[in-house]
C-alpha cells in the first residue's frame, strides 16, 4: 500500500523547491526595453575638469535601474596626456564609480598612447596600469583580450533575450588586431556585436586611408570596414569618438544587412565638453533605438536631431 506523504514531508518538499527556485533563470522578455551609454572623449575632464567626469559616471550609476542600463562603452581618449599620471588617477576615480554596479568597457585613443620624438607609439603603459586585464578578469561579463594588455578586449551583456558582445579595438588597429577581432566574432556567432573604437567615422564619411600625422602603422576607418566590419555578419553597430561632433550613417555589409555607424565626441565644446554623453535606448517592440544626448553637468538634453534621434533596427533579424 502506498504511503501518503506526511505534513512534515510535504513541508520539506516545499522548502527544497524554494531553495531550487533561484537557480531557475527567469524567462527572457523579448520586448524588454534597455539602454546602453556612450562615454565619448573624456580627455579634458581628466586633465582640467575631473569633477565633470565624476558627475557623468555618478549620473550613469543613478540611472541603472530606472533606465535598465546594460552597459557603458568608453570611446577612447580617456586622458589628454598619456604620460601625466594624475590624469589617469582622475579617470580611475570616475570609472571606479561604476565598478560592481554596471558592466563597462574602456579602449585607448591616440591621446592614451605615449609619443616619442613627436610620433605616436603603441606605449599604453599607464592605461594598462589603471585599466589592466586584472581589473576585469574576474567579472562574468568580461570575455577576454589580445596579448597581455587590455588595449583590445571584449565584453558581454544581454537584453531583450538577445546576446550582445562589445568588441573594443585599439586606435588605428594593426592587421593582427583586426584578425584577432574577426576571430572573436567568429567564435561567438550567436552574439550581436558592437565594435567600439576611438577613430572610425568622421563628420562626412569614415576616416580615409592613409591616416596621416601620427606615424603609426595601422588601419583607418575605411580599411577597418573593408577588412573587418563588412565581412563579419554579426557586427551590427560601430561606435567611435575622436572627431569633434556627431554623425550617423548606415552601411550594408557583405551579407546585405545594415551596420549602424555612430560618431560621438563633444570635446570641442566649452569646459572640455560640458559633460555631454549619449544614451541608446533599445525598444524591440518598435524596432527602434532612441539616441539621446544628455549632460549631467548642465542637467539638460540636446534635442537637435543631429544629437537626439531614432535609428531603425529590426530586432527580429538580431541573433
Amino acid at each position: 500500500m502506498q504511503r501518503r506523504p506526511t505534513r512534515r514531508n510535504f513541508l520539506s518538499i516545499v522548502v527544497f523547491a524554494a531553495m531550487l527556485a533561484p537557480l531557475v533563470a527567469p524567462a527572457a522578455e523579448p520586448n524588454e526595453v534597455f539602454t546602453v551609454v556612450l562615454m565619448p572623449d573624456t580627455q579634458f575632464y581628466s586633465e582640467k575638469y575631473p569633477d565633470t567626469y565624476v558627475q557623468q559616471t555618478l549620473w550613469i550609476r543613478s540611472r541603472v535601474k530606472e533606465d535598465n542600463l546594460k552597459f557603458s562603452i568608453g570611446l577612447g581618449d580617456i586622458v589628454q596626456n598619456a604620460k601625466e599620471e594624475q590624469e589617469w588617477i582622475n579617470a580611475n576615480r570616475a570609472a571606479s564609480t561604476l565598478d560592481g554596479v554596471l558592466p563597462y568597457s574602456m579602449v585607448p585613443g591616440n591621446h592614451d598612447q605615449a609619443s616619442k620624438d613627436k610620433m605616436l607609439t603603441r606605449d599604453t603603459s599607464l592605461y594598462n596600469k589603471y585599466f589592466p586585464v586584472s581589473r576585469y578578469a574576474d567579472e562574468k561579463w568580461y570575455g577576454g583580450h589580445l596579448g597581455d594588455k587590455n588595449d583590445n578586449n571584449y565584453c558581454f551583456f544581454e537584453g531583450a533575450g538577445k546576446k550582445f558582445l562589445v568588441l573594443s579595438v585599439e586606435f588605428h588597429p594593426t592587421n593582427a588586431t583586426l584578425a584577432w577581432a574577426a576571430e572573436v566574432c567568429q567564435k561567438h556567432p550567436q552574439h550581436n556585436v558592437i565594435v567600439a573604437t576611438h577613430s572610425y567615422l568622421g563628420l562626412k564619411s569614415r576616416t580615409p586611408s592613409p591616416l596621416k600625422g601620427y606615424g603609426l602603422e595601422g588601419n583607418s576607418g575605411d580599411e577597418m570596414w573593408d577588412k573587418l566590419i563588412r565581412k563579419q555578419p554579426n557586427i551590427f553597430m560601430v561606435v567611435c569618438g575622436h572627431v569633434g561632433g556627431v554623425n550617423m550613417q548606415t552601411s550594408k555589409n557583405d551579407s546585405g544587412e545594415p551596420v549602424i555607424e555612430l560618431l560621438t565626441d563633444y570635446q570641442n565644446l566649452k569646459n572640455g565638453g560640458d559633460g555631454w554623453l549619449r544614451t541608446m535606448k533599445f525598444v524591440p517592440k518598435e524596432n527602434k533605438i532612441y539616441v539621446t544626448a544628455y549632460s549631467p553637468l548642465l542637467k539638460e538634453y540636446n534635442n537637435d536631431p543631429k544629437h537626439s534621434h531614432t535609428i531603425d533596427l529590426d530586432f527580429a533579424k538580431l541573433r
